[in-house]
């Protein structure tokens, strides 16, 4: 039986508030936890799933998707559903998980019709970049699709615009067949090695999230691979649909949904990486001395290029003055002249990293904010000013003490590789509203 609208379950810890939807596997529930004033998503089996005689086995699968979905955002990545809890109620097992304000990808076009090139390469590029640290972990989502990209926008906010990625449940589908097993992938956006052969590679994420910006941009399905393998139709360039789109978006797409997985490109960066040449409000171009091809990505249109040159000149004192400039730009407080802790936990994932990449290629991982969190976390990653005096210890911001005269002062900063591990960036501790803020950009997951 399902729940109704209204229901208190768990000991009265979560109310019903309405059915989301289902399919054969689970169904999922908008819940308000009671205790925490908190809106949450519940997903629990499908009450016919029960009856199925391999329904332990179902159970145990879903056991493993709330695993990896909890290893998956153990970092609180903000583009990957959180999962909070685990639970039984009278035989059925839940998984409570952060719900998401906002519609599908699926729905948005839809509803509104193809996005705009820059804002949907802005969504995908955030799933992509989430996708990396996933594959990093050894797992593979294996059904990026518009129906699991939840885009979510806060009115309050400019550029806030945010894309999340849930629904792992075919990566935890790894049991053997049953009665009640669903068939691998959404075949408008999946490669046919998934869909009729359970392949689980790398290059299933990409073909899957490149056939999600293909729909993004087109308002269209792709062609379906299996038609294309074995009925030789043919995948209709994104182009022909949309002739304004950049030859960038066009190539990318077509590299990511290649037929056979040898042609597309094999890790989820490589792809991000065919989005490097836009230019303009995108905020995106590239190094073309350098074979990694640095990306320079912003979610607000914030030019990185003069950062790259200092760094690539070696001049990390104005880089960390430029640092501080484009920090204050993206969170439009230049005329307050300091980061607030709401600016630095809104700070956009995408420019975050951007900034972070380049202080690790030009100073060959010796500085960085990813190296400084790195520091933080050996020191035992807490927010208190006792983890503060040991991480300044560490990067050189202090002399070796207990008292706050023993920080130094930002023009007493060593601004050479001779400085200790993590000692730039710096300058922008002095444009935080207090020390512990500064640790709030740290310790932020997306580094």
């Amino acid at each position: 039986m399902n729940w109704q609208d209204g229901q208190l379950i768990y000991n009265d810890k979560y109310k019903i508030e309405k059915y989301l939807g289902g399919g054969g596997f689970a169904v999922t529930y908008q819940a308000m936890h009671t205790k925490l004033n908190r809106r949450v998503v519940i997903k629990t089996p499908n009450i016919s799933v029960q009856q199925d005689p391999n329904y332990p086995k179902y159970i145990e699968r879903f056991k493993r998707e709330a695993q990896m979905l909890a290893m998956c955002c153990a970092d609180s990545h903000s583009h990957i559903v959180q999962i909070f809890d685990f639970f039984e109620e009278e035989g059925r097992y839940c998984l409570e998980m952060q719900y998401i304000a906002g519609e599908s990808l699926w729905n948005y076009v839809q509803n509104h019709g193809a996005l705009p090139e820059a804002e949907a390469v802005k969504y995908i590029r955030q799933i992509g970049l989430a996708l990396v640290d996933v594959h990093n972990k050894g797992i593979f989502h294996l059904d990026v699709t518009p129906p699991n990209i939840m885009l979510n926008f806060d009115q309050r906010v400019p550029n806030s615009g945010k894309a999340v990625l849930i629904d792992f449940g075919i990566a935890g589908d790894i049991s053997p067949p049953s009665t009640f097993s669903r068939p691998f992938g959404n075949k408008a956006f999946a490669p046919y090695e998934l869909t009729y052969k359970g392949s689980r590679h790398s290059t299933v994420d990409v073909y899957c999230i490149a056939a999600s910006l293909y729909y993004a941009v087109t308002g269209k399905c792709p062609t379906n691979s299996f038609n294309r393998k074995y009925e030789q139709e043919e995948l209709i360039p994104p182009q022909q649909l949309v002739p304004s789109l950049s030859d960038a978006v066009n190539q990318a797409i077509l590299q990511g949904m290649a037929l056979e997985a040898q042609d597309r490109p094999q890790t989820m960066q490589d792809w991000l990486n065919l989005l490097s040449p836009l230019q303009g409000e995108t905020g995106f171009t590239r190094n073309e001395n350098h074979p990694t091809k640095l990306i320079l990505a912003s979610d607000v249109g914030v030019d990185y290029q003069n950062l790259e040159k200092l760094l690539k000149a070696g001049q990390w004192k104005a880089a960390d003055e430029e640092t501080t400039r484009v920090m204050l730009k993206v969170t439009k407080r230049e005329e307050q002249g300091w980061l607030s802790s709401e600016s630095i936990k809104n700070f956009p994932c995408t420019d975050l990293r951007t900034i972070d990449q380049l202080w690790l290629k030009y100073s060959n991982g010796h500085f960085g904010f990813s190296v400084q969190k790195r520091i933080w976390l050996e020191c035992g990653g807490k927010v208190d000013y006792e983890t503060d005096c040991r991480l300044g210890d560490r990067v050189g911001w202090r002399k070796q003490g207990s008292w706050l005269s023993n920080w130094l002062s930002y023009k007493n900063m060593n601004f050479s590789l001779e400085a200790p591990e993590g000692h730039l960036p710096a300058g922008l501790m002095a444009a935080m509203d207090g020390l512990l803020v500064g640790w709030s950009l740290v310790s932020r997951s997306d580094l």
